[in-house]
């Protein structure tokens, strides 16, 4: 590949752009006590795919920025938006690591093998947003903003949360598995160090 760094980039911009529009278009919005609403969606599949075929960083930060923007532009979500930007861009980070550096997925010839880091490392990203996302959320609201309904929606958030985890990994995991041959095939696949 020529400029490794600029498909990076351009790669990082699609994907930013893939999830603000996953994540903004393709949603179900679930209005709760107090103002607030969660919704169910995919947008943290393209975070993960992001990671699994750019690496932690770069896929990272792909899903971070679209969802955030996502956030920005809804009167709704504007108040998350730095919560979201940190927990997305961790999600990136864990997939990435445990898929490149101990999977190492994109060295790897064996379809197996590749396909069991794949799902590993979507699992371990998702496992780390239904953790934190719904417990950083209720920080957030509770002690940041000051909503006194932080309790009431907690519940609702682990549920969305949960269930966008587990639709998150199946597409993540089908795409790339998917994808991953005919990049290679193109000579677009990135080699992940």
């Amino acid at each position: 590949m020529r400029n490794e760094k600029v498909y990076k980039l351009t790669l990082t911009a699609l994907m930013a752009a893939l999830s603000y529009v996953v994540f903004t278009f393709l949603q179900i919005k679930i209005a709760l006590p107090g103002g607030d609403a969660t919704s169910l969606h995919l947008g943290n599949a393209v975070c993960v795919l992001g990671a699994l075929l750019l690496g932690g960083v770069y896929g990272g930060l792909g899903g971070a920025i679209g969802m955030t923007i996502g956030d920005l532009l809804d009167p709704v979500y504007i108040i998350y938006a730095p919560k979201t930007f940190l927990l997305k861009f961790c999600i990136g980070l864990i997939t990435g690591l445990v898929a490149h550096k101990l999977g190492k997925i994109s060295t790897s010839n064996d379809t197996k093998h590749v396909f069991k880091w794949t799902l590993i490392a979507s699992i371990c990203g998702m496992v780390f947003n239904m953790i934190f996302d719904p417990l950083v959320g209720y920080f957030y609201k509770r002690v940041i903003i000051g909503k006194p309904a932080a309790e009431v929606t907690l519940a609702w958030n682990i549920t969305a949360t949960s269930i966008n985890a587990v639709l998150s990994v199946i597409a993540a995991v089908a795409i790339y598995m998917a994808l991953r041959p005919a990049l290679r095939k193109s000579g677009l696949f990135m080699t992940i160090k």
